[in-house]
């Protein structure tokens, strides 16, 4: 008896245990999605917030229109417990009947109380009014929050980057990547000096009296949460109609603070070069029933959908410490537009198809300024920047600080880059540029789709069922080696009088049977494994040159 009451006290104990570590506040998205966020699918938010630059406060209302798909009485929504909800109301109900709610300091978690259960294809919708501070951002974008900052003549200069920790930090949702609201209402109140740049078609303003103004956006197409932004500041705009290559006309607009006019009106042609060549590799602009956007913001930058934020000092060559003949900030905040808001991982394990994708993207750029030399100069760059500590692609489900912790974050970026430039060279050109396309869009007729179902959620292994597709071959080894794996593949190279023999290693004596190019006694040659290893027979004193061109991300042996 004695050995029971022990075991049930430890017991008791690590589930107490485990409902605080549950509860405690972190700050991050994503991971493991409960049951009571489940139990719905979000159709559309409409946020209607009165931003007070004087005291760094957000007030209003945020309703959410939802599809229940699994019989619930209880939902969660997601907020920052810095702020105060006021009520949450029942807009379905006869005089929009408050709902009961539970939360703690400890959670971002509101627990919402419906009387009844609701059933799977009924509708709710349901109003959270509520006041306070969001968090601060404490190096934007990589430190999230909300940027409350100054431009040079003293006016308020606002923005929000909120990728790594979620939008839960300024306004109530459900915070997970899985789940896009079909489309969402902006209505954003300032003090009228300003003007404000957010997602999706411009729809006015109207007079909140008392020197407020509010300003009204729509946003068409799913989108994520932590896309939803705000931009303000005494902005003027620099703006073009560009005709996409599908035929759509659409605005180009440049938000860009008075005191940087002139710089901002020698960067804009940039905007629809580099749209056109994204254009012409990876098939439309996703978003062009709304307009793309670019606004001036008080930190580097993030990819918030149709109105990126861009603070790169009007400097080519920001981001890597290389010279670059571009702009490699705002090239790389569009490509997002394709890989991260159009295709979208539905958890953060796959966030390389975000990064990874969006990283190589400046390489092709390169490429398309300056030439094969240019290209490899910029991937010698970024394979410089794998740590390799952690797998990219994990196969658990992840929160963001999960991604980004213990190496991981760098490499999603720069090792997802270099795995698409060694599978350009297994795969070759055709191959390899059709599957960046149809990755994009799954079908010629897809590219010409404006209603939003242009958006969609992928995974790695889709990615790679559409290598295989379109190839014959299967691809595994090459995905699981470098994407599933922490460890680079090592060639090892042994010389003897006659004999040149290389030899792969990886970890746990997986396949990778990666065909090796040298450079001998003056001509190429393609070695191509048996059982790992490769044989060549050549004088000792000729020069060889390995992988000359530095195509296959690797270790070198001795």
């Amino acid at each position: 008896m004695h050995r029971f009451f022990k075991a049930f006290w430890i017991l008791l104990f690590i589930l107490i245990q485990s409902a605080t570590a549950q509860d405690s506040l972190v700050y991050e998205s994503g991971g493991v999605l409960i049951y009571e966020q489940a139990a719905y699918d979000v159709y559309h938010y409409d946020l209607d917030l009165k931003i007070n630059p004087a005291d760094s406060t957000i007030s209003g209302e945020v309703v959410v229109h939802a599809d229940i798909v699994h019989p619930t009485d209880v939902i969660v929504l997601d907020l920052d417990p810095r702020f105060e909800i006021e009520s949450i109301r029942d807009l379905l109900k006869e005089e929009n009947s408050k709902l009961h709610f539970t939360r703690s300091d400890e959670s971002k978690r509101v627990r919402i109380y419906f009387p009844h259960t609701r059933q799977p294809g009924e509708q709710f919708g349901i109003a959270v009014n509520y006041h306070g501070k969001p968090m601060v951002a404490a190096n934007p974008p990589w430190d999230g929050g909300f940027v409350w900052d100054q431009t040079p003549s003293g006016d308020p200069w606002i923005g929000v980057a909120c990728q790594t920790i979620g939008a839960w930090v300024w306004w109530p949702n459900k915070d997970h990547p899985s789940d896009k609201p079909d489309s969402v209402s902006l209505n954003f109140t300032l003090p009228e000096n300003l003007e404000v740049a957010s997602n999706g078609r411009f729809r006015g303003t109207s007079d909140a009296g008392d020197g407020w103004k509010t300003w009204h956006w729509f946003s068409s197409s799913p989108i994520s949460n932590y896309n939803i932004t705000l931009n303000a500041a005494p902005y003027e705009t620099i703006s073009e109609t560009y005709e996409s290559v599908s035929g759509d006309k659409m605005e180009i607009t440049f938000w860009v603070l008075p005191e940087y006019y002139e710089e901002g009106k020698e960067l804009f042609p940039q905007f629809p070069e580099q749209m056109r060549f994204l254009e012409e590799i990876l098939g439309p602009y996703p978003f062009r029933a709304d307009k793309y956007g670019v606004a001036h913001a008080p930190y580097l930058g993030m990819e918030h959908q149709s109105i990126i934020a861009y603070g790169a000092n009007f400097r080519d060559g920001t981001l890597f410490g290389r010279s670059a003949e571009f702009d490699d900030l705002h090239q790389h905040e569009l490509a997002h537009e394709w890989w991260g808001n159009m295709v979208t991982a539905w958890d953060w394990r796959d966030f390389w198809i975000h990064e990874g994708f969006g990283t190589y993207m400046q390489a092709l750029y390169a490429e398309h300024q300056g030439g094969e030399e240019a290209y490899h100069e910029m991937m010698h760059v970024l394979r410089q920047r794998i740590t390799s500590g952690q797998e990219v692609a994990p196969r658990e489900f992840m929160t963001t600080v999960e991604v980004y912790g213990s190496g991981r974050g760098g490499d999603i970026y720069f090792k997802g880059a270099a795995f698409l430039h060694t599978l350009r060279y297994v795969m070759g050109d055709e191959l390899f540029f059709k599957s960046l396309r149809r990755f994009a869009y799954p079908t010629e007729e897809l590219e010409f789709v404006t209603d939003g179902s242009q958006v969609r959620f992928a995974t790695t292994d889709d990615y790679l069922t559409l290598v295989n597709d379109l190839t014959g071959e299967d691809y595994s080894w090459l995905f699981e080696i470098y994407l599933r794996r922490a460890e680079l593949p090592v060639l090892s190279k042994t010389r003897t009088c006659d004999t040149l023999i290389l030899e792969w290693n990886t970890v746990d004596d997986l396949p990778f049977p990666m065909p090796v190019e040298i450079f001998a006694d003056g001509e190429r040659k393609v070695l191509t494994p048996k059982e790992g290893k490769m044989v060549l027979r050549i004088p000792y004193e000729a020069d060889i040159e390995i992988d000359p061109d530095e195509w296959i991300l690797k270790a070198m042996g001795n």
